[in-house]
């Protein structure tokens, strides 16, 4: 696996947070927590960039998009935020918070599959597992939807999407850090799966996936 600030392409707007010349400085605990992120190790199928975090949901945050590319495709694409409020968070019952977002194509006959939800979810959970990581408040949705194409547009193939939204709160660590690396290299093995590559470990070969896939990035 390649070093994940090898593949990251960085965007300085609102990456670090507020704070700076115009703002408090941001705290110690969440630079930390950002520069575990920036040395993350993930699967070489992972492509990934900082993007603007969300302004609202926290006083600091930090936002990476990524991709699972195969050549000119993307199988999969997402979003990991985090978020950190120094003076905690009654419904996060700490002081980070990892929010996503998570998507793929799916062929119409494998989105049938009534179990897929459930599936999907225990990606999630599963991944976090495997590392040994401790979080709580663990929540979330996945949601499938299918696209027929009429008119115009009826040459097109039906389409199915799933998506995976949900948020935990990592567990702090030694100076009130968590690992946010481990969670982010959790985190690719969730868009790996969802993108219907196999595990990167092999103990983990009996984990359940989706056939490998070619497909448009979901827009």
């Amino acid at each position: 696996m390649a070093p994940a600030q090898g593949q990251f392409s960085d965007h300085s707007d609102g990456a670090d947070g507020k704070g700076g010349a115009e703002g408090p400085p941001v705290p110690p605990p969440f630079r930390c927590a950002v520069d575990a992120l920036r040395s993350a190790r993930l699967r070489p199928e992972l492509e990934v960039e900082t993007t603007r975090p969300p302004q609202r949901l926290a006083p600091y945050a930090y936002a990476l998009e990524a991709a699972v590319v195969d050549g000119d495709d993307d199988l999969a694409d997402g979003r990991l935020v985090l978020l950190h409020d120094p003076a905690g968070h009654d419904a996060w019952q700490g002081t980070f918070r990892l929010v996503t977002l998570v998507r793929a194509e799916l062929e119409p006959e494998m989105a049938a599959d009534p179990l897929l939800p459930e599936v999907c979810w225990s990606w999630l959970t599963g991944a976090l597992d495997a590392r040994g990581l401790s979080y709580g408040e663990a929540g979330g949705t996945v949601t499938r939807a299918g696209s027929h194409y009429f008119g115009a547009l009826g040459a097109r193939r039906p389409a199915t999407q799933i998506e995976i939204r949900a948020s935990w709160t990592p567990r702090e660590g030694r100076g009130g850090v968590p690992d946010t690396a481990s969670h982010l290299m959790a985190w690719g093995e969730l868009l790996c799966q969802i993108a219907g590559l196999p595990p990167s470990d092999p103990a983990d070969a009996a984990v359940v996936t989706l056939p490998q896939r070619r497909g448009p990035q979901v827009s």
